[in-house]
């Protein structure tokens, strides 16, 4: 049975630096996500989907490895499942001049109780009819496992999200755990996107978290989340905006076989990108 948190609940305000519920931090702490009903205005939302229409229109970053298919094996950049660009603020600076970064960046700090070592984004677009779901998983299973992290996503929706469209289900708790076992989608290692491969976990008390345009979640690296699929008549823009602690050297060991396994379309094009980028300037 999946519960719906209810954002309108919480405080918010309509000054450009949101205030957060006083409550935040325990939340997070707690349950390893929260929601906010506003991290930037209506307005913004408004343009923000102009700048990301046009990106994806443009296929941007589709040379360099950045826009690929999350959960399709890339090979069709006419038809991909659900597409995905790797830091578009660097493609598009102005991002990082936005209400919502801004907010975004305070929110880091607040929930972190530090500030971000780093911030960077990504944008995940769940096509209008998608009957895709993005599988359950952990972020921190993508990343390097030599390390340990202290880390946030904050995703925030261009337009209104319920479970009709593709919002965001969360496990409460669930960052407490470790990472556990994952597998490319479908168990295609010419997939980027990764799923979960264990039968035993409990998705029973799961929550969903419908926001308006503007509103955002936040996560832990290690909280187990997913997105449904979006059968409606208009595309679903997330922007996700990621921070965290430095990151640390871990003493044990650990391994993400995962991720060895991987052979992406979207690899070899960073791959032959960065080859050629160097070639270039070492002329």
């Amino acid at each position: 049975m999946t519960a719906t948190l209810n954002p309108a609940a919480m405080r918010s305000t309509s000054s450009d630096d949101v205030e957060f519920p006083s409550d935040a931090r325990e939340s997070y702490d707690r349950d390893g996500f929260i929601a906010l009903p506003q991290l930037t205005t209506a307005a913004e939302a408004i343009r923000l989907r102009e700048i990301y229409d046009d990106l994806f229109a443009r296929r941007v970053g589709r040379e360099s490895g950045d826009q690929f298919d999350l959960f399709g094996d890339d090979s069709d950049p006419d038809k991909p499942n659900i597409p995905q660009i790797l830091g578009p603020d660097n493609y598009v600076p102005e991002l990082r001049e936005t209400l919502a970064w801004r907010n975004a960046e305070r929110l880091l700090t607040h929930l972190l109780g530090a500030p971000s070592a780093g911030i960077g984004s990504h944008m995940i677009l769940k096509p209008a009819g998608s009957p895709l779901s993005t599988p359950w998983h952990q972020d921190e299973a993508y990343w390097d496992a030599s390390r340990r992290y202290k880390s946030m996503s904050i995703w925030i929706p261009l337009q209104d999200v319920d479970q009709g469209n593709g919002c965001m289900h969360f496990i409460p708790g669930s960052h407490r755990r470790g990472i556990v076992k994952h597998r490319s989608g479908n168990n295609d290692p010419r997939v980027h996107g990764l799923e979960i491969d264990d039968d035993k976990i409990d998705l029973s008390g799961q929550i969903a978290c419908p926001l308006p345009a503007g509103g955002c979640t936040a996560h832990d690296g290690r909280t187990l989340h997913f997105t449904s699929p979006n059968p409606s008549r208009v595309p679903r823009r997330a922007w996700i905006i990621m921070g965290g602690l430095e990151a640390q050297k871990r003493a044990e060991i650990r391994s993400f076989p995962w991720m060895d396994a991987k052979r992406t379309r979207r690899d070899e094009r960073a791959e032959a990108f960065a080859k050629a980028k160097a070639a270039a300037a070492a002329v």
